[in-house]
């Protein structure tokens, strides 16, 4: 099988995790990389690929059947209508817009069948597969309840590196909780209301540093997520899925807990309880834990991008997702500065 050219845009930190994956499979080739830097010009002669400092030069070269956009997430909207109007097949790293009526402005110019994937990576873990599975097969019952937690510690070097991280728009709801809410739709269904309470206290910084929401899910589920960035905990999907080696895990705690009529999960540990006979708090569980399954969820993203550049799938993570993560967000964002619930809509943008 001939392998599929790919262009990356955008040489910082996430562009070059996906270049590193590049260069190791075995389905694509690096053909290109797109940044204005000179460590990036620098970056395409060491690996001896072509180098453009735009995205329009480098469309204009025609030499990639796949884009990656790894730019600054002000720059995902004119750059995805650039693709779209090339007629490449693009991977848009999340969130696809920097906000829900910008990202719009992509969703009027694109099918909803468009062929675009939206990099919300933890979507490919297999462990999220597995969860999504086992729900799907009805082995929980109808889903009643989910807990959910990304309860971390952000050292002050992390603020002091990017200060804009201290003001609105830098806190955990639009820097962090976008992954979770892919996630909690993956496992549970769409959100359609969600409360919120917000605390800057901890930090004293303008922006929130922790968060109480309430979430109703179309099914009828409600659900209940812990967020903070100033939180001693390893309640967070980084600290349990093993999944980025530079995190420390720990084996023994779960970020969602998923409850049904028949039973319940933890994830990412994959402990199941189930009732064997009649459904009582006064009988005991059947208690098993699944063996986790783990792989690297980046370089399975780039497998199904491949995939998907060769016409052989359809997104696994679409645009609708993409724009849908980002208008749950700025609900929670809105519910948490009214004090009011916020309906979220579930239509095509």
């Amino acid at each position: 099988m001939q392998k599929v050219k790919l262009a990356v845009v955008g040489a910082g930190l996430i562009g070059r995790r996906h270049i590193e994956r590049i260069l190791s499979s075995s389905s694509c080739t690096l053909v290109a990389v797109a940044d204005p830097s000179q460590a990036a010009k620098v970056l395409a002669a060491e690996l001896n690929v072509a180098y453009t400092e735009s995205l329009t030069d480098l469309l204009a070269k025609n030499i990639a059947e796949g884009v990656i956009l790894a730019t600054p997430n002000q720059l995902h909207v004119e750059q995805g209508l650039a693709c779209l109007a090339a007629g490449v097949t693009t991977l848009i790293e999340k969130p696809v817009a920097s906000s829900l009526e910008e990202g719009m402005r992509l969703a009027s110019a694109a099918a909803a069948d468009a062929p675009i994937l939206v990099g919300h990576h933890r979507a490919h873990s297999p462990l999220m597969t597995q969860a999504q599975q086992l729900i799907q097969r009805g082995q929980l019952g109808e889903l009643v309840a989910v807990t959910g937690a990304a309860l971390f510690y952000k050292p002050d070097s992390y603020f002091a590196a990017a200060p804009w991280r201290t003001q609105a728009g830098g806190g955990p709801i639009l820097i962090n909780l976008i992954h979770e809410i892919h996630n909690l739709r993956m496992l549970c269904g769409e959100i359609i209301q969600v409360q919120a309470f917000a605390s800057q206290l901890r930090r004293g910084f303008p922006v929130e540093d922790t968060v109480a929401i309430n979430l109703r899910f179309a099914s009828g589920a409600l659900g209940t997520f812990l967020l903070s960035d100033t939180a001693a905990s390893a309640k967070s999907w980084e600290q349990t899925s093993q999944e980025d080696k530079s995190y420390p895990a720990y084996n023994d705690e779960d970020c969602y807990h998923i409850s049904g009529t028949k039973g319940s999960l933890g994830v990412p540990t994959m402990r199941l309880k189930r009732y064997a006979a009649e459904r009582s708090w006064r009988q005991p569980f059947e208690v098993s834990r699944l063996a986790p399954e783990r792989a690297d969820p980046l370089a399975r993203q780039l497998e199904h991008f491949c995939a998907l550049v060769r016409g052989e799938t359809e997104p696994l993570v679409t645009l609708f997702d993409g724009l849908q993560n980002l208008r749950v967000s700025e609900a929670i964002s809105k519910a948490a500065v009214t004090g009011h619930s916020v309906s979220v809509p579930t239509d095509w943008f």
